[in-house]
């Protein structure tokens, strides 16, 4: 068992993480239902090779990468960047998780750094996530960041009561 403290090295996501990246996966979606675009029963019913595949697509190139905060053991982080499909030079912040015992710890400020730095390695020198309308605690840590609410409000994909907020920064 790894402790809460050990340093986690954050890096992107290498194929042989399939197994604690759907562990993640499963705790993200429980932990914060409304921050991303599936159920825990949708990602517990895939099967463990579709998460092997995505793991594998994601770990290599220049449209979309993950990169996660490995401790050794379980992950304890989580953070995504996609090209945005619309704009030239903007990467999509996405799927940003960090285990609640290391919440406050700093590993949020290294996984957008990470997503930050491939960025601009790709080209895009600015960044944009989007946070539900309501979630003061993710909307602060991110302005900690230095991503500033652009007044966009766009529906939730899932939940259509909800609403989410654009947030962009240079990369």
């Amino acid at each position: 068992m790894t402790s809460t403290t050990a340093p986690a090295t954050v890096r992107r996501i290498r194929p042989e993480d399939a197994a604690r990246m759907r562990a993640l996966r499963l705790e993200m979606l429980a932990d914060s239902p409304l921050a991303f675009l599936e159920t825990v029963a949708e990602a517990a019913a895939r099967p463990h090779a579709d998460f092997v595949a995505r793991v594998a697509s994601v770990s290599r190139g220049d449209h979309t990468a993950q990169f996660v905060a490995d401790p050794g053991g379980r992950l304890v982080g989580h953070a995504g960047g996609v090209a945005a499909p619309d704009e030239a030079g903007l990467t999509l912040v996405c799927t940003v998780y960090v285990t609640p015992a290391r919440r406050g710890s700093g590993l949020l400020a290294a996984l957008v750094e990470e997503v930050a730095a491939w960025s601009r390695a790709c080209g895009r020198p600015e960044l944009m996530m989007e946070v539900v309308v309501g979630n003061d605690r993710a909307y602060r840590a991110y302005q900690k960041l230095g991503f500033v609410d652009t007044g966009v409000r766009v529906p939730h994909p899932r939940i259509p009561a909800l609403y989410e907020l654009q947030m962009r920064r240079p990369a």
